[in-house]
C-alpha cells in the first residue's frame, strides 16, 4: 500500500492568521515529502475558507518548490470552472516547472453554492457532463494541435502551451456507478471518499471499481487502474487526543455537510455548522462512529484499521489531514503516521 495526502489551507474561524495557516499547511506537507508519502493532493473551491483553495495548480507549484520526491496532484480540478486551453496549460506548466511530478485530477464538482456563483444554472448533479467532455479535450491539447466542437465548448486548432513532459497520470474522483464506468473506460485511476460512512461504504466503492474494470474489458499488459481511498486521519497517544479529534470531526463535517446538503448559509467566506443533530443520518457523527469510522487511534490501532482496507483491495491510502485539528495536533499526527505506520507497509 501506497499513501498520499490530502491538505487544505484551512481556516474554521477567523482566530486563525491566514500568514500561520499557510505556514503550517507546508510544513505539513515538506513532512510528508520526507516521510514517505508518494502524492500530495491540493483541491479547488472558492469563497469558502475552510478549503482555501481557488487554483489548485497555483498551490501545487509553491509546493514544488520546497519540496524533492513527492507528486502534486489536483483534487480535483472542477471541469464545469475551466476552459479546456487554459486548463491543458496551467497543468502541464506545473508538470514542467516540478520535473514531470504532477498526477492530474479532474472531477465534477461538491457544492451547488459554488456552481451558483461560478457557473449559475448549472446543477450540480449535472457537472459530470463537463467532466466527461473535458477530459478528451485536455489529452487532445496535451498530444499537439487539437480543435473541438462538444456541446459546452468549442474552439478552432489549438495546442497546450507549454506541453507537460509527458502526459500526466489522470484521476478521476468517483462515488457513482456512471463515474466509476467513466473512469476505467478512459484509462483513469479513481479516487474515493466515504466521508464519515463505515466500512461498508469502502466495500461499496470497491465493488463497483471492480465491476467497472469488468466492463472496461482493460488490456491485461496495461498499467493497472489504481483505487486510491480517503479518510479523514488523526493519530494520537492519549484520551484527550482522541477527544480533540473527535471534536474537530465534528465541527469540520458540519460545516461540510451544511454545504453538501445546500443547507444554512456562508457569512464572510465561513460555513454555519449545523448541529449534529440537524445532519442527515446523525448516528454517523457521534464520537463512538467517527472513533470507528475514521482513521482515528494510535499507530497500532491505526495500522490494523488500514490492514482490514488493504485486504480489501485499497491500493493506495489518502490521509486526509483537514478536519479543523489543531496545528501541533496535525503535525504530532503526520508525525506518528510517517515513524511508525508507514514502515509496516514498506
Amino acid at each position: 500500500m501506497k499513501f498520499q495526502l490530502a491538505i487544505n489551507l484551512e481556516r474554521m474561524d477567523d482566530s486563525l492568521d491566514m500568514a500561520a495557516v499557510a505556514d503550517h499547511t507546508l510544513d505539513m506537507v515538506k513532512m510528508a515529502d520526507q516521510g514517505g508519502f508518494d502524492i500530495v493532493w491540493a483541491a479547488e473551491h472558492h469563497a469558502l475558507e475552510m478549503t482555501i483553495a481557488p487554483n489548485p495548480f497555483q498551490i501545487l507549484t509553491w509546493w514544488a518548490q520546497h519540496t524533492e520526491n513527492i507528486r502534486l496532484g489536483s483534487a480535483v480540478a472542477v471541469a464545469a470552472y475551466w476552459h479546456p486551453i487554459n486548463l491543458a496549460g496551467e497543468a502541464a506548466f506545473l508538470d514542467l516547472i516540478s520535473g514531470g511530478r504532477l498526477e492530474f485530477g479532474v472531477g465534477s464538482g461538491a457544492y451547488q453554492r459554488e456552481f451558483d456563483r461560478m457557473k449559475p444554472g448549472l446543477k450540480q448533479s449535472d457537472a459530470w457532463q463537463y467532466m466527461q467532455e473535458m477530459l478528451p479535450a485536455l489529452r487532445g491539447l496535451w498530444a499537439g494541435d487539437y480543435e473541438h466542437d462538444g456541446e459546452f465548448w468549442s474552439f478552432p486548432r489549438s495546442t497546450s502551451v507549454p506541453k507537460p513532459l509527458s502526459e500526466p497520470r489522470c484521476w478521476v474522483a468517483a462515488r457513482s456507478p456512471i463515474t466509476f464506468d467513466y473512469a476505467l473506460a478512459n484509462d483513469c485511476h479513481v479516487m474515493c471518499w466515504p466521508i464519515a460512512r463505515p466500512f461498508a461504504e469502502a466495500e461499496l466503492y470497491k465493488q463497483q471499481f471492480d465491476d467497472s474494470v469488468a466492463k472496461a474489458n482493460l488490456d491485461p499488459s496495461a498499467t493497472k487502474p489504481i483505487f486510491a481511498l480517503m479518510r479523514h486521519t488523526a493519530l494520537y497517544e492519549n484520551e484527550a487526543g482522541h477527544d480533540a479529534a473527535v471534536k474537530a470531526a465534528q465541527c469540520q463535517l458540519g460545516q461540510f455537510a451544511g454545504l453538501f446538503q445546500n443547507q444554512g448559509d456562508v457569512y464572510d467566506g465561513f460555513p454555519r455548522q449545523l448541529a449534529v443533530e440537524e445532519l442527515q443520518n446523525p448516528e454517523q457523527y457521534t464520537a463512538e462512529t467517527l472513533t470507528e469510522n475514521l482513521m482515528f487511534g494510535n499507530p497500532d490501532e491505526v495500522i490494523a484499521k488500514l490492514k482490514r482496507y488493504e485486504q480489501l483491495g485499497v491500493d493506495e491510502f489518502i490521509y486526509y489531514a483537514s478536519l479543523g485539528l489543531g496545528h501541533a495536533e496535525q503535525k504530532r499526527s503526520m508525525e506518528l503516521f510517517c515513524a511508525e505506520v508507514i514502515p509496516a507497509f514498506a
